[in-house]
């Protein structure tokens, strides 16, 4: 009795919460909702980082499509660049899938957080965009590696890579804030798709609490994305660095937090064995 009513329930309400704020992020801002989802799935969950990472990919998909939703009835999508992020970001997508299995995610992490960083001090001090893009053959090449770069981070981080590509499509191309969110999540897509249907296969996703938060995520993103519509660019600029910087925080937070228990542990054994001898 306890644990079907009294457990399972507030499990799900929490879980549908997750989704609730990942959405309404998705919206405003076009980033797919990972950056939430993850830590939510691990403290409400008590997922596995490798699960959550691929359980956060999969509840992206429906946000993300929801979200397009709002975007495409306001023509805010440039499509020629969407398509060329794309080509590079599935191809990533595959390759941050079977990184995720192997590569050690410390470093990577830190990483990650530096880019935020600099790219949320960017952002202070980014102007509104004047127009669509210009995609003309170099362009491509660097969207596709943009895309690829994404893609990577995805499959690993168990992102939608919108907190790569908003900021770089309104840095490099000067696209405004709102085209720029709008193209990021036609991109999250196909991104998304890729990512579960290779972590379906190496067991690294439960898409029951992903179907559980993208329900919820579904109903904030069109809320979120009629925000992002009617909000001032630079409002959203610096709304968005914020966002940056809060997580680039908690992933600094959350590798400090490992490493500790990571030496006490190593203690511990140490203890242990002079005791034992």
């Amino acid at each position: 009795m306890t644990t079907t009513s009294g457990t399972a329930e507030p499990s799900v309400r929490r879980i549908a919460l997750v989704g609730l704020a990942a959405g309404l992020l998705s919206g405003m801002f076009g980033v797919g909702g990972g950056i939430l989802i993850v830590p939510g799935l691990v403290l409400v969950a008590k997922m596995d980082q490798r699960t959550a990472h691929g359980t956060s990919l999969a509840a992206v998909l429906p946000i993300a499509v929801s979200s397009f939703l709002t975007y495409f009835s306001n023509d805010l999508i440039d499509w020629p660049v969407a398509i060329w992020l794309a080509v590079g970001a599935v191809a990533g997508t595959v390759l941050g899938t079977k990184l995720l299995n192997i590569l050690p995610l410390k470093t990577l992490a830190l990483s990650f957080a530096g880019l935020l960083v600099a790219t949320a001090a960017r952002l202070f001090f980014q102007g509104t965009g004047q127009g669509r893009g210009t995609v003309d053959a170099g362009i491509a090449v660097a969207l596709v590696l943009i895309g690829l770069a994404t893609g990577i981070l995805a499959g690993l981080l168990g992102v939608g890579g919108g907190v790569v590509m908003v900021p770089a499509l309104m840095l490099a191309l000067s696209l405004p804030g709102v085209i720029a969110k709008g193209t990021s999540v036609a991109v999250i897509i196909p991104t998304s798709i890729m990512g579960t249907i290779r972590n379906r296969k190496k067991a690294n996703a439960d898409l029951r609490a992903a179907g559980i938060v993208g329900a919820g995520g579904i109903i904030s993103a069109v809320a979120g994305g009629w925000v992002s519509v009617r909000m001032d660019d630079a409002l959203s600029n610096v709304l968005f660095a914020c966002l940056l910087l809060l997580v680039a925080a908690r992933l600094v937070r959350d590798v400090r937090a490992e490493t500790r228990a990571g030496e006490l542990s190593t203690r511990g054994d140490s203890s242990a064995g002079s005791t034992t001898e």
